[in-house]
């Protein structure tokens, strides 16, 4: 690991972290969005309640250095992503039971409005949890994520998304996605598995939000605005609805895009997103509107059968 860290540098290393956390959590949207047609934006605040739950936890039962001894400190943080997944998982079923109801651009909007609510309440959490740290942001998180707790994650979200996709479950999803009507006549329960859906996806992005806040050990409510969720969005839409393999291209690209473009835009280049995001899309819709990779996948990620 530290052969790696001389030959790279521990500038990209953390990149190349935060773009694994980042693919963690696109996948979770192309569950919803690529192969159950769900029109979700906010998938950036189920990131936030993973962030502030393991954080928070990890604060509670690790200390603020994560020194409880190497064995306890990776356990409970490894309780921790997994309470942050489950958090969010837990709201996702909640916020579904009256928004999942709703179809195409409304459940768009519906879900935004939930992100812009999360937003106003992770700035106000100070009022009922002062270690939440409201607008002012959380610190003191202890930075638990390394290398191999990133390529792990990753790897298991790929396998968990692959085998759901590829069994009985992920052929429902993806006939509700193509036709819900018709698959409501053929007696599946489309309110149920867009809502079994809808849940995994949003543990994933739970799961990223506790790895990312483990990894710049410091969380403010910004991070997780709608905004964010346009970056995810459009991950999944470049790299092809319903393709595992683009989602993984398009994650890692645009990161290391966004990085790259700090060489040679002034500081303020931040702002220039929101002209390449739009134009993108738009090129991406005109020239290509099954995304760079369409349903095309790597041999390993194709069903067997």
């Amino acid at each position: 690991m530290e052969l790696l860290t001389e030959i790279v540098g521990p500038y990209w290393i953390q990149i190349f972290q935060h773009a694994c956390i980042v693919a963690v959590s696109a996948l979770g949207l192309n569950v919803i969005f690529g192969y159950t047609g769900l029109f979700s934006l906010g998938h950036a605040a189920f990131y936030g309640v993973g962030a502030y739950t393991a954080a928070l936890l990890m604060k509670e039962f690790a200390g603020e250095n994560g020194d409880a001894g190497f064995l306890v400190s990776q356990s409970v943080f490894l309780g921790s992503l997994l309470a942050g997944g489950g958090a969010a998982a837990l709201m996702a079923w909640l916020v579904g039971l009256p928004v999942l109801r709703l179809t195409s651009d409304y459940l768009g909007v519906a879900t935004l409005g939930f992100g812009v609510i999360m937003k106003v309440l992770f700035d106000n959490a100070d009022a009922f949890l002062p270690q939440l740290g409201g607008a002012r942001g959380m610190t003191g998180i202890p930075r638990m994520t390394s290398l191999p707790w990133v390529v792990l994650a990753l790897t298991a979200a790929v396998l968990v998304v692959r085998n759901v996709v590829h069994s009985t479950y992920g052929r429902v999803l993806v006939a509700i996605r193509e036709d819900e009507v018709a698959a409501g006549a053929m007696g599946i329960d489309t309110y149920r598995y867009k809502a079994i859906g809808f849940t995994l996806g949003c543990s994933f992005a739970g799961v990223a939000g506790g790895l990312y806040a483990h990894l710049y050990c410091f969380l403010h409510p910004s991070s997780f605005d709608f905004f964010k969720s346009f970056d995810l969005l459009m991950i999944v839409v470049l790299g092809g609805l319903g393709s595992m393999t683009g989602t993984l291209v398009a994650s890692f690209g645009w990161i290391f895009l966004l990085e790259g473009l700090r060489v040679f835009l002034p500081p303020e280049y931040l702002e220039f997103r929101w002209v390449l995001i739009p134009v993108l899309l738009v090129v991406t819709m005109l020239l290509r509107p099954q995304g760079l990779f369409g349903v095309r996948e790597l041999p390993f990620l194709r069903s067997r059968v």
